[in-house]
């Protein structure tokens, strides 16, 4: 269990970073091109290790039609970060995200009817993520103007 735990940490780290670079890509060539370098760039990196024999490859002809929509879904999410990181920062755009797919998570399992926890627990999890945006943010410094007159 500690190493598939290592693992989603380690894929956090990586989300984490890839965010980023593609959010500076982005702010040259458009939150589109970046995710279609994003795209690409993963594509020959796959390509590569398939060649190689590092990875088998089966085409998935039995799989349901909406499993082949992680791709598109994977392209939506590379450009709207595009869109989010450089207006919102790297920091505030990640809490966000996270929220966003505890959200979809807790969706996911009750629809599926895999929730092992209640919703409320669930939504207080994603709400508790919403305050820490809130407390991280810079607060600004409130400048009163003195009651004092002119010296």
């Amino acid at each position: 269990m500690l190493f598939f735990m290592t693992l989603a940490i380690a894929n956090g780290l990586c989300i984490g970073g890839s965010r980023s670079i593609n959010g500076k890509l982005a702010q040259h060539d458009g939150a589109l091109a970046a995710s279609f370098w994003n795209h690409l760039g993963g594509f020959l990196f796959l390509s590569l290790l398939l060649a190689s024999g590092a990875a088998a490859f089966r085409l998935p002809l039995d799989a349901p039609w909406s499993a082949w929509c992680g791709g598109v879904i994977g392209a939506a999410f590379v450009a709207l970060n595009g869109f989010a990181l450089p207006r919102l920062g790297t920091m505030k755009t990640a809490l966000l995200v996270i929220a966003g797919q505890m959200l979809a998570g807790a969706l996911i399992d009750r629809i599926a009817g895999d929730g092992g926890q209640s919703a409320p627990v669930q939504l207080a999890g994603i709400a508790l993520i919403i305050l820490g945006l809130y407390v991280s943010k810079p607060q600004a410094v409130a400048l009163r103007p003195s009651r004092a007159g002119p010296a």
